[in-house]
């Protein structure tokens, strides 16, 4: 039986200019995601390519609670947390991110355009506008775009536990294959995991107002552990060109790993 693979879309591959990416969400995986795209980011123009345009979206401020879970540092205190890690991120690597102080959400589709779209949202109702936003943009693109939404990577945790679950944007074309079985659309993770997104969300809402607090919540390494396992996947896509996995499940609790295959 043949192997079930996607295919990198080529303009991934062959980009003359950096993949554009809105990454949704400056918190726990959020910051640490950012982080790891940078280091992938000089690694891909290490390798001659084009590398990441990144925008972070995210309107909330840091506060105390933030501090320690979060990359966040007692100088930060009050300042939007997207603008504080992109300054960062820029400083450290010479990048020329940007950073958005607003929501992510269908009043902005003139600037909510990017090829990839990763999520690292704490509600089931942003992922279902993510969903919508970027079905919106694939019905009103053109393919030779180089800001067509291709790929959707969603994050997603509880205290203990986590995913991490790749889609297209729409089918994208596949290379004929005698030794792969080739996949053209990987569903959204709102189509394939809707229903059990809807009954596993959190009913206590309230903002954290310590550290300790927020640790009864998310333990300390769950959100650092997701951004290194799902930013590997990226990373996969881009350097080896195809994937057999679309994703992953993580228990931290007891340090086991399932790989989602195709």
């Amino acid at each position: 039986m043949k192997t079930n693979v996607h295919f990198t879309d080529t303009s991934l591959i062959e980009a003359t200019n950096p993949i554009t990416i809105n990454l949704i969400g400056a918190g726990g995986t959020g910051s640490q995601v950012l982080t790891a795209l940078a280091r992938t980011n000089h690694a891909l123009n290490e390798l001659n390519h084009a590398g990441f345009d990144v925008c972070l979206w995210d309107d909330d401020t840091i506060t105390e609670a933030n501090l320690g879970r979060q990359l966040f540092a007692d100088c930060e205190l009050g300042l939007h947390k997207s603008v504080a890690l992109i300054n960062r991120i820029n400083r450290f690597f010479g990048t020329n991110w940007k950073a958005e102080t607003t929501l992510f959400n269908k009043k902005r589709l003139d600037k909510v355009r990017a090829t990839i779209t990763i999520s690292c949202v704490d509600n089931v109702a942003t992922r279902f506008e993510i969903a919508e936003i970027l079905n919106t943009l694939h019905l009103g693109s053109r393919n030779h775009h180089h800001h067509t939404p291709k790929y959707w990577l969603d994050f997603g945790n509880s205290q203990h536990t986590g995913q991490v679950i790749l889609a297209t944007v729409g089918e994208l074309q596949q290379p004929h294959s005698e030794k792969y079985n080739t996949i053209r659309k990987l569903p959204f993770v709102t189509e394939e995991y809707g229903e059990l997104l809807q009954q596993s969300e959190e009913t206590d809402n309230t903002p954290s107002c310590s550290l300790a607090d927020a640790l009864t919540k998310q333990d300390l390494f769950i959100n650092s552990t997701l951004a290194q396992m799902g930013c590997s996947l990226l990373w996969n896509m881009l350097r080896n060109g195809l994937i057999e996995n679309k994703g992953f499940f993580l228990n931290l609790k007891d340090f086991r790993s399932q790989p989602i295959k195709l």
